[in-house]
């Protein structure tokens, strides 16, 4: 490998976002590498290819994805079209992951909302408000209980 392809650790950290520790965890599980070292200091020294295959990892991490859908994603990869339909598949779960969590998210916002509306009548003294937010509230709660 010549110099001039050759990252460190850091370069390839900062460039991915993903952390040292876990570029090396990601190399002891066999997602990247194994990684070249240096002949006189020992350090990683990382090449286009590393680098490529961190950025695909740095993307799935981001939307969450698991070590071993990770591993299937890069083998699929590497295997290339006749995986398409996998490749496929394993992205639409997490789609369907990343749908599910959203909307535990606007439920939680729905709720924040509600709640801030409740204190709003309250504010205001109105009596009539505040009943209302407050059934929502409730009805809001049990939706939130039903998720976990």
């Amino acid at each position: 490998m010549t110099v001039s392809t050759a990252y460190t650790i850091q370069e390839v950290s900062r460039h991915s976002g993903l952390s040292e520790p876990t570029l090396r965890y990601y190399e002891e599980v066999g997602l990247v590498g194994p990684i070249d070292r240096d002949e006189r200091s020992g350090h990683r020294r990382y090449g286009e290819g590393d680098l490529e295959t961190v950025e695909v990892l740095s993307c799935l991490r981001a939307v969450g994805m698991g070590i071993d859908d990770m591993r299937t994603y890069l083998a699929n990869r590497r295997i290339g079209r006749s995986r398409a339909g996998e490749q496929r598949d394993l992205l639409l779960r997490h789609v369907e992951r990343v749908e599910a969590e959203i909307a535990a998210q606007r439920l939680r916002l729905g709720y924040l909302r509600q709640k801030a509306e409740l204190w709003d009548a309250r504010d205001r003294g109105d009596a009539v408000a505040e009943e209302v937010a407050a059934e929502r509230l409730v009805a809001t709660m049990k939706r939130l209980e039903a998720l976990r």
